[in-house]
């Protein structure tokens, strides 16, 4: 699917991911998966232009995988915030609540993506 975000799209989203973790029987990825979610969206409206992703929510043999993809290059990594910086965190919590993170670089941008086991 692909979005133009703002600063409530997490919210319907998170919606969208948890009917179809009901609908796959992994009702119980619903908190991890939306919370790790909830940052990439983040990610997107606070650092990409125009504010356009795709997302693509996955059913696995081992649990779900979510890519978020947008057309912004660079090197993405978690750090470890100055403790008195109000943001910074996002992909510390992804690494946090999700089994597995990375991200895919392309020509035309890159994919960020999380796997939660079953």
């Amino acid at each position: 699917m692909g979005f133009t975000v703002g600063e409530h799209s997490a919210r319907h989203m998170r919606h969208i991911l948890r009917m179809f973790l009901t609908r796959w029987e992994l009702g119980h990825l619903s908190d991890a998966g939306g919370l790790a979610l909830t940052e990439l969206v983040a990610n997107v409206v606070r650092h990409v232009p125009g504010r356009r992703c795709s997302v693509l929510f996955l059913r696995e043999p081992y649990g779900l995988r979510v890519e978020v993809a947008d057309g912004v290059v660079c090197a993405l990594h978690a750090k470890v915030p100055d403790p008195a910086a109000e943001g910074g965190r996002g992909l510390a919590v992804v690494e946090g609540v999700t089994d597995r993170w990375g991200v895919e670089e392309r020509r035309d941008g890159k994919t960020v993506w999380f796997e939660c086991d079953a």
